[in-house]
């Protein structure tokens, strides 16, 4: 079988967890192939997810590793046994392949956690909004549009953002165009499985992060991933103890953050300081 040329996170991932069990179980990269009948080269070139590796070799590699999780084991079975495609596949050559393997990345999640400075998360956008973010560019604004799907209501993915105050702020496209942004906030905040959070400029605390971030919940604990914006691009993380670190740095914006978007609340009981009612002075003064 020939080797990949082009090597998505999905496929690195299922590679890097097959390396982490063998180290784990102190296996050599030799003895674990020979296990499978195949040479420690070749075992080498599935964990770098050059190739990838049957079920049944999946099945008595993770037994001899004394992996027992079975809520692991399918997931790691599925991630293996997946080729990938899905409505994402359609923007191939458009948008790039960070952001392919985001979406895949979306479509598989039990949750999402996201944490933005600067610009409302792509999740939440309206057209408008990421017609400006994104330059005007037709494709990518589809691309975008079509990740949203799995927060909809059809996909009921449990999405929870935290968006630092200094993004609403920002009016890209406009007063018209950020006043439908403000309003898009309160509206999709009103699904069961959404919460929206704003951290206010007032908060004293330091939360020891300015950058974006977002942690995709795998069917798995082990299987989370954390994705960092910075100037370079995208990078994911999927080693346990970064993981941690942001999972740590999560909880803690959510408890320096407003209390969360909640329309129904009527004004008189509003008797401290929520993100809703931050949202709806910003939108006033538009």
């Amino acid at each position: 079988m020939a080797l990949r040329i082009h090597i998505s996170e999905r496929q690195r991932r299922f590679g890097a967890e097959l390396r982490r069990l063998r180290e784990g179980a102190g296996l050599a990269v030799k003895d674990a192939g020979a296990l499978v009948g195949m040479g420690g080269p070749q075992l080498s070139h599935i964990e770098a997810g050059r190739t990838g590796l049957d079920p049944d070799r999946l099945t008595v590699l993770l037994d001899a590793y004394g992996h027992t999780d079975e809520t692991y084991a399918a997931a790691l079975h599925r991630m293996g046994l997946s080729n990938g495609k899905g409505w994402w596949s359609a923007f191939k050559g458009f948008v790039n392949a960070s952001a392919l393997d985001l979406a895949e990345a979306e479509s598989t999640a039990t949750a999402l956690s996201s944490y933005e400075t600067l610009l409302i998360p792509g999740l939440l956008q309206v057209p408008r909004y990421s017609e400006v973010i994104l330059s005007g560019d037709e494709k990518k604004v589809a691309f975008r549009r079509s990740r949203q799907q799995v927060i909809d209501q059809g996909g009921a993915v449990p999405f929870h953002a935290v968006i630092h105050e200094a993004a609403l702020h920002t009016r890209f496209g406009g007063p018209n165009a950020m006043r439908d942004q403000l309003d898009h906030l309160v509206e999709v905040s009103e699904l069961p499985h959404v919460t929206i959070q704003v951290l206010p400029f007032r908060c004293t605390d330091y939360v020891s992060t300015g950058t974006p971030f977002m942690i995709v919940h795998g069917p798995h604990r082990d299987l989370d991933t954390v994705l960092t914006e910075h100037p370079g691009g995208t990078s994911y993380l999927s080693e346990q103890a970064e993981i941690d670190v942001y999972q740590s740095k999560f909880e803690r914006l959510k408890s320096f953050a407003l209390p969360a978007l909640d329309a129904s609340r009527p004004l008189r009981s509003r008797v401290e300081h929520d993100s809703w009612g931050l949202i709806q002075h910003l939108r006033y003064t538009l």
